[in-house]
């Protein structure tokens, strides 16, 4: 799927917290969005799929050339675009997997086969190092926030969407995680030529991935881009002298 934002502009109950970003993400590519906190990023990510809470005043969003504003964010979800939350929510009552195939089905637009499926859950939560013990769980109920974030990416491996944007997949994530957590992404993204859309505050998930484009958003805007040696720049010399020009 290809991504394509020109001019956008998003508010948070009257308040401006993006600033007219232009991004555009070609079907297959890898970027990666990197910026401290507050600069808008995940008001970002929560605006292309739809988030009920922001109010686009100015720009496009476009998918596959197809304007998305004003469509609810189930319809993007059947389109192909998938978001990965920063602080997923806790829902009680309603069953991990139930929730996985009830959100499988919807998508698909029809029946999943329950065998095959349970089979790729056994298989894809081995992959990413999850206890047995979430399957039989309400969504997020008691998960840790290193289970929360695999779980996440364990959506993201069942629903096998067309663009995947990850909001902060890394955080709260300890080292072998981190590098569990990237190796799956890595795997998914390649067996499905998804388009990826990466938004973090640090390089070291990025050392287990290879982004072939690097933002540098601050204050609202997109104020860099780059290839991977903007992420030795931000090493080497910090956010500051780029939050100064946003």
């Amino acid at each position: 799927m290809e991504l394509e934002i020109k001019e956008l502009h998003v508010s948070i109950d009257e308040k401006e917290i993006v600033k007219g970003v232009n991004l555009k993400v070609r079907s297959g590519e890898f970027h990666v969005i990197m910026g401290p906190n507050g600069s808008g990023k995940s008001t970002l990510a929560k605006s292309i799929m739809g988030h009920p809470k922001l109010k686009v005043t100015q720009g496009e969003i476009l998918a596959d050339g197809e304007s998305v504003i004003g469509m609810s964010a189930d319809k993007r979800a059947k389109m192909g675009i998938f978001l990965q939350f920063q602080n997923p929510i806790e829902i009680e009552g309603v069953g991990f997997v139930n929730f996985l195939h009830t959100a499988k089905r919807s998508v698909v637009q029809g029946d999943v086969d329950v065998n095959q499926f349970m089979g790729e859950i056994k298989q894809l939560t081995e992959k990413l190092k999850i206890t047995n013990g979430i399957v039989g769980r309400s969504l997020n109920q008691g998960f840790s926030g290193g289970e929360k974030k695999k779980a996440e990416i364990l959506q993201l491996a069942v629903m096998k969407p067309k663009l995947a944007i990850l909001d902060e997949p890394d955080s709260g994530l300890d080292i072998d995680a981190i590098k569990t957590v990237a190796e799956n992404i890595n795997e998914i993204a390649a067996k499905h030529q998804m388009s990826i859309l990466i938004i973090t505050h640090y390089s070291r998930v990025l050392s287990y991935m290879k982004p072939q484009f690097v933002h540098v958003m601050a204050n609202g805007r997109i104020v860099a881009e780059g290839s991977t040696e903007l992420i030795e720049k931000l090493e080497k010399d910090g956010y500051e002298s780029f939050t100064n020009k946003g």
